[in-house]
């Protein structure tokens, strides 16, 4: 498992265990073992990875490996060599698989985010209208200037929450989908209808967040660090096998499928309409097993 996670590919839980052979269960018990011992268990959804900073691998890094600058070197030169023989393919082919040499696309990426922020801050700070230029949109599948008025930062600065005056509507956009943010010289004419966006633990946004309170096993506790790592600041230890969870929630669409998942090592505490959600999502389930019979 150790060598599967630390190659330059990323696997989802299904094809980890798939690979391995183990079941799902399993394997959140091994990623939560080798984060006790030290490991940085890395989870960009839906991928795993142990990052190759663990200090650990640093140490063995640094005895038998090559720096990332002196790999991307390598790789550019035998690239540019005519040499097709099987000794140089197997070469680079290692070289692909233990470095990543996506890392410029990445730094490119990055550095757009960041001077979108910059620009973004700097509205927010002066209550000025920008133009989101080329912004691509997943639901409507379009690209296309939005001019709105920036108030408020959200998900580590990932994404802003602003007003568009042409649809009247608050909404949030993704810095990444921006291709460039212009600052406009007009201040905010419609701040009284900013309304904040909270969006929770589960990727559910909404302007009014309600607690759910949960009594996790050791299972469901491993689980919701790994896959929901912000969760973390809302969850206390209640004894050697069990944690509370007062986490707030937007909809109860995220947290019901992941309590549902896991509703033997989970408790429902003092939240009656959440129970109530969760029964009726049993019965339809319910319902539709018995259409099938």
């Amino acid at each position: 498992m150790l060598l599967l996670l630390i190659e330059n590919h990323n696997y989802t839980v299904p094809e980890i265990c798939d690979r391995i052979g183990i079941s799902r269960r399993n394997l959140y018990y091994y990623l939560e073992f080798f984060r006790d011992i030290g490991f940085k268990v890395e989870n960009t959804k839906p991928y795993y990875r142990i990052r190759k900073d663990s200090p650990w691998f640093r140490k063995l890094n640094a005895a038998v490996q090559f720096s990332e600058d002196e790999a991307l070197l390598m790789h550019q030169i035998i690239e540019k060599t005519d040499d097709d023989s099987p000794q140089v393919q197997q070469l680079l082919h290692k070289l692909n698989k233990i470095y990543d040499f996506d890392i410029t696309e990445k730094v490119e990426m990055r550095e757009q985010v960041a001077r979108n922020l910059r620009v973004i801050s700097e509205a927010i700070k002066m209550k000025r209208v920008v133009v989101l230029e080329g912004y691509s949109s997943p639901h409507s599948n379009t690209t296309s200037d939005r001019t709105v008025e920036p108030f408020m930062l959200l998900n580590g600065n990932l994404d802003v929450r602003c007003y568009e005056p042409s649809a009247k509507m608050n909404k949030t956009f993704k810095l990444s989908r921006v291709r460039g943010v212009q600052m406009l010289d007009l201040l905010w004419s419609n701040e009284q209808y900013h309304r904040e966006m909270f969006t929770d633990v589960f990727m559910f946004s909404g302007e009014q967040p309600t607690i759910v309170k949960l009594r996790l096993g050791r299972l469901s506790y491993a689980i919701l660090r790994e896959e929901y790592p912000r969760s973390e600041q809302y969850i206390t230890q209640e004894d050697d096998s069990h944690w509370l969870a007062e986490i707030p929630v937007c909809s109860y669409l995220g947290v019901g499928r992941f309590v549902l998942g896991l509703l033997e090592d989970i408790e429902v505490v003092d939240n009656d309409e959440f129970c109530a959600f969760l029964r009726e999502k049993i019965c339809e389930m319910a319902q539709k097993m018995n259409n099938k019979q």
